[in-house]
């Protein structure tokens, strides 16, 4: 009789991983359960998440919600349960909002289709958790403590430089990120489809984690966050947000029991074509990635994008837009372009050639292909703001072509902090004469360009380059809108000995220190 008490006992102190699958309303909350220690509370005024317990341990930081955006204000909320999963449809006037449970699985699919942009924030999945519970997140992301130094979203603490920026990864590479705690984990899975309707491309980076009195969990859609192109309207994702005992899930997203599901403009497998594509005329050493680009007549309203790293030349997408435009990327730099037409069920080929024109030149700082990689700083600059104690000094530096190396030469340039960046090279009787100085840039900041001085010739001032209205580089990011900027040198202007080209950062603008106008490096060649 002992041991039956001390069973029953042990029975009543067990998690709710027995409780039964299902939906249920009491009030305004809407409770999902997955019969498998998930349940997830949801308000039906909002459509907001207002707990989510794991095995019984709360997830859900009380202060604020988990929601779209910033809360979408109010929504009609509704569920239905049917084949052992159960489907919130969360409605406005412009979004409609999925989460998605399957029988004994402790994860939330997510679907959110929006005719546009939400008035109530950017367009964004944020889980706002219970800090006690998950709280190791992305070290150079959190600013519990820390006090503001640029904007209210750079901080210092303990002498470093944190921010949610700091947390971001480009899209091709973000899959899988999350928050862990003692026996729990919650990540966010966003597969290569869920990218489809995200603005930016596949280099693009957004915040993922913000560690302040909560933890943040992030999945960006759409913001103004060195945006280089119209957001896009649609179907986002299938995404996922999956709740384990601590170990991150795999990246492999089973979503094909959302076919069946009637969810307002997504593409199930039976709408999706094949393509295939070649590429040739490549960089030797440089990976390449296709994008593919489909524009509804008259206006971006719903673009779809797979992003594909070619490991041969030959690889396959599954995508559901008819006609696309396909860009040929070599690093992170555009090469090429095509079309190609889809067709449902069906298999296309398309064959992309490179056109970037990369010359034989004299010498070459750098490589061509739309990044400051292997340049001073570039390795620190998408987790440390550029004041950082840990970073390099940023000079100005005097770069000797033929014996500095390209790490030392700044990835950035800032008219207020390394102003000018000095080249000394020595060349013979047979590299003199009329030559082009070629800078290639991959961003700017208000209006931050080139302008050069060789020996006693100063070149014209080039253009200002296009407006990005967005900090960058010290958001952590080198991806903007790529420049290139050719200076004819004059014959006569070098000579057959040491010769001093000065780079020198314009702008009609002005700012102090890092927000100063600015520039971040590709490349510069001598031809």
């Amino acid at each position: 009789m002992k041991f039956l008490r001390s069973a029953l006992a042990f029975l009543a102190l067990l998690p709710s991983a027995f409780a039964a699958f299902g939906v249920t309303t009491s009030g305004s909350n809407m409770i999902v359960d997955s019969g498998a220690g998930l349940v997830t509370t949801i308000n039906t005024a909002n459509g907001d998440i207002t707990s989510m317990t794991f095995n019984g341990k709360q997830l859900q930081d009380a202060s604020e919600h988990t929601q779209l955006s910033s809360g979408l204000g109010s929504a009609t909320v509704t569920s239905s349960v049917a084949n052992n999963i159960a489907k919130i449809t969360i409605s406005t006037s412009t979004i409609t909002h999925y989460y998605i449970v399957q029988s004994g699985v402790n994860t939330l699919f997510i679907g959110t289709f929006a005719s546009a942009e939400p008035t109530v924030g950017e367009l964004r999945f944020i889980a706002r958790l219970l800090k006690s519970s998950v709280p190791n997140g992305v070290v150079a992301s959190e600013i519990n403590g820390g006090t503001a130094i640029e904007g209210s979203d750079v901080f210092l603490l303990n002498g470093q430089t944190r921010s949610k920026f700091y947390s971001s990864v480009p899209f091709i590479r973000d899959q899988v990120h999350g928050v862990t705690g003692s026996g729990v984990g919650v990540f966010m899975i966003i597969p290569g489809v869920g990218y489809e309707s995200s603005s930016g491309g596949p280099f693009f980076r957004d915040i993922d984690n913000q560690g302040s009195a909560q933890q943040e969990l992030y999945f960006y859609m759409n913001s103004g966050h060195e945006q280089t192109e119209s957001y896009r309207t649609g179907f986002f994702g299938p995404y996922a947000m999956a709740v384990t005992t601590g170990a991150a899930p795999s990246a492999n997203l089973n979503t094909t029991f959302m076919d069946s599901l009637g969810l307002q403009g997504y593409v199930p497998a039976s709408g999706r074509g094949t393509v295939t594509g070649t590429a040739t005329c490549i960089i030797d050493m440089l990976f390449l990635t296709l994008a593919l680009q489909v524009p509804t007549p008259g206006r971006w309203l719903e673009l779809r994008l797979r992003w594909l790293i070619l490991e041969d030349t030959h690889e396959a997408w599954n995508l559901s837009a008819p006609v696309s435009t396909v860009t040929l990327y070599q690093g992170e730099l555009e090469a090429g372009t095509g079309s190609v037409t889809v067709t449902a069920g069906r298999t296309s080929t398309v064959t992309l050639t490179s056109s970037l024109s990369v010359p034989s030149v004299i010498w070459r700082i750098g490589t061509v292909d739309g990044t400051p990689a292997g340049f001073l700083n570039a390795d620190k600059i998408e987790t440390m703001h550029p004041s950082d104690t840990r970073m390099s000094s940023w000079g100005p530096v005097t770069f000797t072509v033929g014996s500095s190396a390209a790490s030392s030469f700044p990835m950035a340039q800032f008219k207020a902090v390394n102003n000018p960046t000095t080249i000394k090279w020595t060349a013979t009787s047979s590299q003199i004469g009329a030559r082009t100085l070629r800078i290639r840039t991959t961003e700017a900041f208000a209006g931050g360009r080139p302008q050069i001085t060789v020996n006693s010739f100063t070149s014209a001032a080039p253009a200002a380059p296009p407006t990005v209205d967005s900090r960058g580089v010290t958001r952590g990011t080198w991806r903007g809108l790529n420049q290139v900027y050719d200076f004819a040198i004059p014959a006569g202007t070098l000579t057959a000995s040491t010769n001093t080209i000065q780079i020198n950062t314009i702008s009609g603008s002005a700012g102090d220190v890092f927000l100063s106008p600015n520039f971040v490096y590709d490349s510069v060649e001598l031809f």
